[in-house]
């Protein structure tokens, strides 16, 4: 055996003594009185608890980019812009992520301290009795006449753990090199010279060690057993590791758990809009499925009684203008008639008998007109979707339209590239729109200055431009409503009842397609825009 010369104080490592100058010897017991029987572990400082709530998240660079020099207030605008909530499947799958990820936290973290608390507490009592059991042996040993040294070294321990003794003559032994006074804590060795046997765990520069010190009052010794604990402390990190890979698995589980939950949640939110928008289109025979759901019974039979009373009031109101229409045609063809006998006989009339007979000729024509579009327009509301058989080649409706109307065929400007372009439709609707519209633009727009045509892969585009004074951003949706006039318009000063166009808008949804109105060279440009391949 190698004696560790020197005293303990002189040879152990400021890192392992207290922060205080060692006490009189009256006070060591009073000192040392962590526990009765067992020492607590003198480690070093655990570091600070890291605070609960999250850090303050930088803004993404994108958005600081966007918003870097604005004022404050519009940076805080443009943030909240750009910062939009989520929607409400993205909340229930974060829910059920966060629910999954709080329940397999606690359980975890429960089970790793329950379990790490039995471990460790097993192996304290095992070693502790153990190293009582090889303090007693050495005892008897140095009893029998032997020297520390000579019995410490043929001393074997049963759990492979280093025997460190100090002498009365306050020199250390030690069964192994690596191991010496320096790894014996100040508080337990103080404990254990107060005659008082005890356990401490220490917390070594690479491995946690097991502490059991035994004084040997008989021989005015110290018996100190040091046992590395790197095995239990591996089993606890691959215990540790375990478990958060279990909670890591179930916050995944509880993720897709949370996206299948929110797909049947949100899916009759789906079937209603979906049922909303094909309503919207013209299709009023759309209903919601009946479903068994107690929950969702209410809100189903609500939806259809609601559609079912909408479209009862729309095709009430289709029958009423299509009835007043019919009743109105046969007196106006008996004032049609009256007023062309009256015609043949101009020239018996006065001047004053002419201008008025003029004046009626136009407000008849202008009558005849309204309700013609009124019928139109009852005939679409009655029947949204039928008709649309026929293959219109759209070049040469629209050099067909120009030269029955009278209109120099030089207005039409196609490219090439739609030459013999085919849309899926009802032609003589088709007709009607374009004829509107080329109408319009000789009342209201001050003629028509071009015809256009482009083609996509899946739209054709039908164009009017006029010369006239444009119309105002903020009417350019309303005068496609029913008996809607632009602003500039006054009262009687422009003949039309405002249905021309309203039958353009309703043509193009007829047929899967749209109309608006916008700015253009000279005056304004109107757009009927249909699809290639029929309704869509």
């Amino acid at each position: 055996m190698r004696p560790w010369g020197g005293t303990r104080e002189a040879d152990r490592p400021d890192a392992d003594r207290p922060g205080t100058a060692p006490p009189p010897a009256d006070q060591a017991a009073a000192d040392a009185a962590v526990e009765p029987a067992v020492a607590e572990p003198v480690g070093p400082a655990a570091p600070a608890a890291a605070p609960w709530w999250p850090a303050a998240r930088a803004l993404p660079q994108s958005v600081a980019r966007s918003v870097a020099g604005w004022p404050a207030a519009g940076r805080l605008a443009a943030v909240r812009r750009r910062l939009t909530p989520p929607g409400l499947r993205a909340r229930v799958v974060v829910a059920f992520a966060v629910g999954a990820l709080l329940v397999s936290a606690v359980l975890a973290l429960t089970t790793f301290v329950l379990t790490r608390s039995y471990l460790v507490d097993q192996r304290e009592r095992s070693l502790a009795q153990q190293g009582y059991a090889d303090a007693a042996l050495l005892r008897s040993r140095i009893a029998g006449a032997g020297s520390v040294g000579d019995e410490l070294g043929d001393l074997t321990t049963a759990t492979g753990a280093t025997v460190v003794v100090r002498a009365r003559d306050g020199r250390w032994y030690s069964t192994s090199l690596a191991v010496g006074a320096h790894d014996v804590p100040t508080a337990l060795e103080r404990l254990v010279a107060s005659g008082t046997a005890g356990t401490q765990r220490t917390s070594g520069a690479r491995h946690p060690k097991m502490v059991v010190g035994v004084p040997l009052v008989a021989d005015d010794a110290e018996f100190f057993e040091v046992t590395d604990l790197s095995e239990l402390q591996t089993s606890l990190t691959t215990l540790a590791a375990v478990l958060a890979g279990g909670a890591a698995v179930a916050t995944l589980a509880g993720a897709a758990f949370g996206t299948w939950a929110s797909r049947r949640t949100v899916r009759p939110l789906e079937d209603v809009a979906g049922a909303a928008t094909r309503i919207a289109g013209g299709e009023l025979s759309a209903r919601l499925a009946p479903t068994d759901d107690p929950d969702l019974a209410g809100i189903v039979t609500s939806f259809n009684s609601m559609v079912d009373a909408l479209g009862a009031r729309i095709e009430r109101d289709a029958r009423f203008v299509a009835d007043v229409s019919h009743e109105l045609r046969s007196p106006l063809t008996g004032l049609v008639t009256s007023v062309e006998v009256l015609g043949a006989r101009r020239a018996e009339l006065s001047d004053r008998g002419r201008a008025a007979l003029g004046l009626v000729e136009t407000e008849l024509a202008r009558f005849r007109r309204t309700l013609d579009d009124l019928l139109e327009l009852a005939r679409m509301d009655g029947d949204r979707r039928s008709g649309l058989a026929d293959d219109v080649e759209v070049r040469t409706l629209l050099r067909e339209l120009l030269a029955v109307t009278g209109r120099p065929a030089g207005l039409l400007d196609v490219p090439a590239d739609c030459e013999g372009v085919v849309v899926r439709a009802d032609k003589p609707a088709l007709e009607r729109a374009v004829r509107n519209l080329l109408d319009n633009a000789d009342r209201h727009g001050g003629g028509v200055r071009r015809v256009g045509m482009a083609a996509t892969r899946g739209e054709v585009r039908i164009q009017v431009e006029d010369g006239g004074p444009g119309v105002p951003p903020e009417d350019r949706e309303r005068i496609f409503e029913r008996f809607a006039r632009g602003s500039r318009a006054g009262r009687g000063s422009l003949p039309g009842a405002g249905l021309g166009l309203a039958i353009v808008a309703e043509t193009a949804a007829r047929h899967g397609g749209s109309a608006w109105c916008s700015a253009g060279a000279e005056g304004a440009v109107f757009t009927l825009a249909l699809p290639r391949d029929g309704v869509r």
